[in-house]
């Protein structure tokens, strides 16, 4: 009995070695996934592209295409959008508070997130969309 006991504890003890290396390795094999799922989700893309250009006989879309991903993903953020679900976000922290935990930190970091939010919804009002995104799409239009 006393052998099983002591192996356990052994065991305990190098488990307790492996432990803080895992949590440091962790995070970096979670960066390293990223990285390659994002690598080869921009080769699929590419294939793609490569496969769509054989079959396109129109030089002019297959360069809309080269366009497009060179373009890259365009950051299409509407300040009012994100501001509101800001806003909400600190209501609910807020309402969470006062209602659910009563703590009184988080009403404060509700009000917080609360005032974040209605900054970027008056920012959104006042500094419009970019015109050349507008101009961009005008134009996408007038061309179907």
């Amino acid at each position: 009995m006393f052998a099983i006991q002591y192996q356990v504890a052994q065991f305990i003890d190098v488990l307790g070695v492996f432990i803080p290396i895992i949590a440091i390795l962790l995070p970096v094999f979670i960066v390293l996934i990223v990285f390659v799922y994002a690598a080869k989700s921009k080769k699929y893309k590419y294939d793609a592209l490569i496969e769509v250009s054989k079959n396109v006989k129109d030089t002019e879309e297959i360069s809309d295409l080269l366009r497009s991903f060179k373009e890259g993903k365009k950051s299409n953020k509407d300040l009012r959008r994100t501001g509101l679900v800001t806003l909400f976000t600190g209501i609910g922290l807020a309402a969470l508070d006062k209602f659910g935990l009563e703590t009184g930190v988080l009403f404060g970091v509700g009000l917080l997130v609360m005032f974040i939010g209605l900054g970027q919804m008056i920012a959104g009002y006042i500094y419009p969309n970019q015109p050349d995104e507008i101009t961009d799409t005008v134009e996408s239009y007038e061309k179907k």
